[in-house]
C-alpha cells in the first residue's frame, strides 16, 4: 500500500510527519468543544499550504516547526 493511500493522521504534520501539537486532534472536552490551539491564531502562507499533499489538506495541521521554517509571503506575490 502506498503512503498516499493511507488516511492522514490528524496528530501528525503532513509535511514532516512529526507531531503537530494540534489540540484539535485530541479528544473533545465534556462540553463537546475542542480545546483552543496555537494553530487557530497562526498565519500559514499560501506557499506553505500548497506543499501539503492534497489528501492531507484540511485533515491535519502543519507543525509549528514547519510553519516557522517557511518565510512569510512577500508583498506583491
Amino acid at each position: 500500500m502506498e503512503l498516499a493511500d493511507t488516511a492522514p493522521a490528524p496528530a501528525r504534520c503532513p509535511l514532516c510527519g512529526g507531531p503537530n501539537g494540534c489540540a484539535m486532534a485530541v479528544p473533545r472536552a465534556a462540553n463537546g468543544l475542542p480545546p483552543a490551539c496555537w494553530c487557530m491564531a497562526a498565519a500559514f502562507p499560501p506557499a506553505l499550504l500548497a506543499r501539503v499533499p492534497p489528501a492531507a489538506r484540511r485533515q491535519a495541521c502543519i507543525c509549528a516547526r514547519c510553519a516557522a521554517a517557511q518565510p512569510p509571503d512577500s508583498p506583491g506575490e
